[in-house]
């Protein structure tokens, strides 16, 4: 799934898309992650205005509308680390 239809999909499900929020979808969707803090570190390095809550509370959105899962996001860890 791209960046743009992951921001469609949010309009859809009634949430504001913000420079914040487009930036974590961004980063998420570009990027093979392990966790929420990688995701955390990846856009502070993009933009450092961004706390971890509005990370953590954009990750939950996704989640709900099933975008991604959580679960999938730890097994990538443990395969990178394995």
């Amino acid at each position: 799934m791209s960046s743009e239809q992951v921001i469609d999909r949010l309009k859809q499900n009634g949430c504001r898309i913000t420079k914040q929020r487009k930036l974590i979808v961004d980063v998420i969707m570009g990027n093979d992650h392990s966790s929420c803090k990688d995701i955390y570190y990846k856009v502070m390095a993009k933009d450092n205005s961004v706390g971890m809550a509005t990370v953590y509370r954009m990750i939950r959105v996704l989640e709900d509308i099933g975008v991604i899962n959580r679960i999938d996001m730890i097994e990538i860890n443990n395969e990178n680390r394995g």
